[in-house]
């Protein structure tokens, strides 16, 4: 659902503005992460993918030499995001590098990038700063991205902070993207949260069930 036009905030994502980008999360990268679980990472990612289609907002994905050792992109990313639009490269290192994966950007009109890579440190961090510099509000999300180290993620955030990019993390990003529960599509925000956060889960199922327990005792009450 696309959210009323408003006054954009500094430092605030705005849904009608924003562009995801999910970069070279491929199955043979994700082997090198040690910053944080890849299970949780990959949740995460496909978490940005569920959101993005829910806020129908444009996303771009691409691959590094996925016929390599690199592996294929993880495939709930074109699942749970059927209206993205992969970029393939020539080799290039760094995605922003690469003209037909800038002119996708540049195609959408819109200036905010939501942007997730592995490796954090350089399919992440470089096409965030040239992004910054070519003019664009970038949101890096942290913990949709995955490095080798826990030193080599610190290092890239001092680095792309310095930059101007701003890194953010998943619920930030769903939060943003979602702006209100008073949605028709609010329970499909509440099972992408869940990914997230697993024991929203709980939430989930235990609200459900005081909600079904109360109308049962509101039929019995309206039978006496």
């Amino acid at each position: 659902m696309s959210q009323a036009k408003a006054p954009q905030i500094p430092g605030m994502i705005d849904p009608n503005d924003a562009v995801m980008l999910l970069i070279d999360h491929q199955s043979g990268l994700f082997q090198t992460v040690k910053d944080l679980q890849v299970p949780d990472l990959r949740a995460n990612v496909v978490t940005l993918a569920k959101v993005a289609t829910l806020a129908k907002i444009p996303v771009i994905t691409t691959a590094s030499v996925p016929q390599g050792p690199n592996g294929p992109l993880i495939p709930e990313i074109h699942k749970f995001a059927p209206h993205a639009q992969y970029i393939a490269r020539r080799g290039q290192i760094n995605a922003w590098d690469n003209p037909d994966f800038v002119a996708a950007v540049e195609a959408t009109g819109r200036k905010t990038l939501i942007i997730a890579g592995t490796i954090t440190s350089v399919c992440l961090a470089f096409p965030s700063i040239c992004a910054v510099h070519a003019g664009y509000k970038v949101f890096a999300v942290v913990d949709a991205s995955g490095t080798y180290s826990k030193m080599a993620q610190e290092i890239t955030l001092a680095r792309i902070v310095q930059a101007g990019v701003v890194p953010v993390d998943t619920a930030a990003v769903c939060s943003e993207l979602q702006k209100t529960w008073s949605r028709p599509d609010a329970s499909a925000w509440a099972e992408a949260y869940s990914a997230v956060f697993p024991p929203y889960q709980l939430l989930i199922e235990s609200y459900g069930k005081a909600q079904e327990v109360a109308i049962n005792h509101e039929v019995l009450d309206s039978k006496r």
